[in-house]
Order: structure tokens, then C-alpha cells, then sequence
């Protein structure tokens, strides 16, 4: 069963110095109660594309192509009011930094209750309050009968990412979309978060959309990730098959600049030579081949030619190194 299907999906913005192509032909699907990470380097696409979800990709120099099929409706296609009763009831986000998620002037309690009352005009404020207060205990906030009217500058980082967190599943959507949710986080609270998100995922069954650099935590909870590079997807499988043999050069260099607990201690770690491409003009061709290693071996192809995602061993890559070269050149990047 399909819960959300993405359908060649494009993002264009408009801007004094060219178009920026940030989301280019974007494909995926996500089952009920499924955890998918979305990786890449800065630029990449992964928040635009999230935020496409919602359709919150603002202006009049928006372009915006494709389909985002939720059961079979497309929220593209959706009038405004049909996208808001969509946003937050069916598909909600924990946004990437806290502070600025949540409105300064208005108490956490009141942030929480008003994000249920929309959906759900019919609620007393008594009952909002107590919605308010059991999604704080939940989450993990510590009193929350006394900490429900302070306002978010009287807490923590870690806690405003768990009142985040609470306003997003207050009315246990199908879909939670998580971008960058431990950004700026130290390792500690981090792993709290994520243990948090996986409860909470369990608790409502929803699936989770998680957008991430960090691959230490797409290991931790995702069980199958997406690779994006200058708006495509570059490669596609389980996450096991990914760490272990990934099909694409791009994700074998991710991996390889991580360092890994069987790595030897003065182990030189590896890195992707050059910087990612401008998304106004991007290259010929492949859009990883001006830094693949690669390239020159295919008489200039890679140049020329931009790659399709296909099938290779259990994923999906878009590069044309022939599938056996694929499996055995880049197998094994990052074994554990």
C-alpha cells in the first residue's frame, strides 16, 4: 500500500540572475508507518523538496511541476483551503530550527492548543489546554502544568525541538515530515530527539520523511534512504544496501568522508574534490562528473548524457558505469 506518491517532481525559482533548477524530475513513494531519509550536501534539494509536500515553496516566481499524491490525491492540484486542511492534520513538519518555528510572543501551551484547534474548531479551551498538557508530558517536557504558559525563549534548544515536535503530532498525521530536527544539537540531546521521533512514530503509526546530512542518523532510524544531488536523485535502496554497497559515486564519497568505528585510528578520511554545482548553470550532462573520478572512463558520456535512475543490484542509481563496474568498483565503501 501507497501512502504518498511523488511523481516527477520539479521546482523552479525565479531569480534576476537565471532560474534555479533546485528540483528536477523527483520520484519516490512512502508506505504507512515507513521511515525514509533524504541525504545530500547543501543544495542538494532535500528541503525544497520537503517543503513541496505542503506546497510551502512561496512566491510568484515559484514554478512547481508533477504530482504529490496523498491516497491518490494530488495536493498540487489542490485549492488553499483544501492544502490547509491537509497541513498539520494529514502531513505535519518539525521545521529545522526551532526558534524561529515557534511564534515568540505566545506561550508554548497556546502554540499547541492552536495548532489542534484548527482542525478541530469544535474543542473548548479547557480541552485545548489539556491536549496542551498531555502532548508536553508526552514529548518529555519536564512540569509541564507549569512550563505550558512560559514562552519558547525559556527553553532549552533541545526543548523547543520537542514542543516543535509535539505541535507537529498533536493531531497524529499520517505523514511527518523531519527536516534537519537534530540541526545544532549536541550529540546527547540528539540521540533524545531521535528516540523521541521513533516513539512517537510507533505511538501514532505515522510514516516519517526525514531530511538529513547526517548519515549516523540515517543509520540509526531510516530504514531506506534517498541520495540527492543538485535536485535529482541519485541513488535509492535500503539503508543497509546503501552503506554497504552503494551504486553511486557520489554516495560512496559520502560515505567514505565519514569516519566509521572499524576506521584506523590515523586514517586519512577521504573527501569529494570540487564544490557542487551551481543550480542557474549546471553542467552538461551528469551533474556529478566534473568531481567523479569516473567520468574520463566512459570516452565522454558522462559529459554529455545526463543518467536515468535505474535498476542496480538491490537500488536504484542514476550513473553509467555499467552495473557489474558499479557493484564491484564501489561496493564496500563503508562496511560495518
Amino acid at each position: 500500500m501507497t501512502l504518498l506518491s511523488v511523481r516527477d517532481l520539479r521546482v523552479t525559482f525565479g531569480t534576476a540572475d537565471g532560474d534555479v533548477h533546485a528540483v528536477k524530475g523527483v520520484s519516490f513513494d512512502v508506505s504507512p508507518g515507513e521511515t525514509v531519509a533524504i541525504v545530500g550536501e547543501s543544495g542538494s534539494g532535500k528541503s525544497v523538496t520537503a517543503n513541496s509536500l505542503l506546497r510551502l515553496n512561496f512566491g510568484a516566481d515559484v514554478r512547481t511541476s508533477g504530482q504529490v499524491l496523498l491516497e491518490g490525491r494530488d495536493i498540487l492540484a489542490m485549492s488553499d483551503e483544501e492544502v490547509r486542511h491537509v497541513r498539520g492534520r494529514e502531513v505535519a513538519m518539525i521545521f529545522q530550527d526551532p526558534l524561529t518555528a515557534l511564534n515568540p510572543f505566545y506561550s508554548v501551551g497556546r502554540q499547541i492548543g492552536e495548532a489542534y484547534a484548527v482542525h478541530h474548531p469544535e474543542a473548548s479551551k479547557k480541552e485545548l489546554r489539556e491536549i496542551a498538557l498531555d502532548s508536553l508530558h508526552k514529548v518529555g517536557i519536564p512540569e509541564p502544568g507549569k512550563r505550558i504558559d512560559q514562552h519558547p525563549h525559556e527553553f532549552s534548544g533541545g526543548m523547543r525541538q520537542r514542543i516543535v515536535i509535539a505541535i507537529a503530532l498533536v493531531n497524529s498525521p499520517k505523514i511527518l515530515i523531519a527536516d534537519e530536527p537534530t540541526t545544532a544539537l549536541d550529540v546527547t540531546v540528539q540521540a533524545q530527539i531521535l528516540e523521541l521521533i521513533a516513539a512517537m512514530q510507533a505511538e501514532h503509526g505515522s510514516a516519517v520523511i526525514l531530511i538529513t546530512h547526517d548519515l549516523g542518523v540515517v543509520a540509526e532510524i531510516t530504514e531506506r534512504v534517498m541520495v540527492m544531488y543538485a535536485g535529482r536523485v541519485v541513488e535509492s535502496a535500503a539503508v543497509a544496501d546503501a552503506f554497504v554497497t552503494p551504486t553511486h559515486p557520489y554516495t560512496r564519497g559520502l560515505l567514505k568522508s565519514v569516519k566509521s568505528l572499524d576506521s584506523v585510528r590515523h586514517e586519512r578520511l577521504e573527501s569529494i574534490p570540487g564544490i557542487p554545482p551551481s543550480l542557474i548553470n549546471l553542467p552538461s550532462g551528469c551533474p556529478f562528473h566534473p568531481r567523479c573520478a569516473h567520468a574520463d572512463s566512459l570516452a565522454g558520456r558522462c559529459s554529455t548524457e545526463v543518467p536515468e535512475l535505474r535498476r542496480v543490484g538491490p537500488g536504484s542509481s542514476a550513473c553509467h558505469l555499467p552495473d557489474e563496474r558499479l557493484l564491484n568498483l564501489l561496493g564496500g565503501a563503508h562496511e560495518r
